[in-house]
């Protein structure tokens, strides 16, 4: 079976990071060798939840910071409960709206 190694020099550096082939081959051509194990780059829920909030505070920091902005109350409400929302129980199902 074949699978992917990363190939190291005699001081433990990276010379190859996906080769693949059989171990026997590896191993026979190769002095340090460890297999390859893919890089886990799921997000989860709670930090999907955060980065999308992060994002809402940012669109709206240019309303927050100009007095006369229309419906500026609102959005300032709104930031403060997009800030508290992390610490509530609808975290991270219930997001915060605009305006509710």
């Amino acid at each position: 079976m074949s699978n992917k190694w990363v190939i190291k020099d005699s001081d433990g550096n990276v010379t190859n990071a996906g080769l693949k082939g059989e171990e026997t081959w590896v191993r026979a051509n190769f002095d340090h060798v460890e297999v390859y194990v893919e890089p886990n780059l799921s997000v989860s829920v709670e930090n999907e939840a955060r980065m999308w909030r992060n994002m809402e505070l940012a669109s709206t920091d240019q309303a927050a910071q100009t007095p006369d902005w229309s419906n500026r109350d609102n959005i300032l409400t709104y930031r403060t409960a997009l800030r508290n929302w992390p610490s509530t129980s609808d975290f991270p199902a219930k997001k915060p709206v605009l305006g509710v």
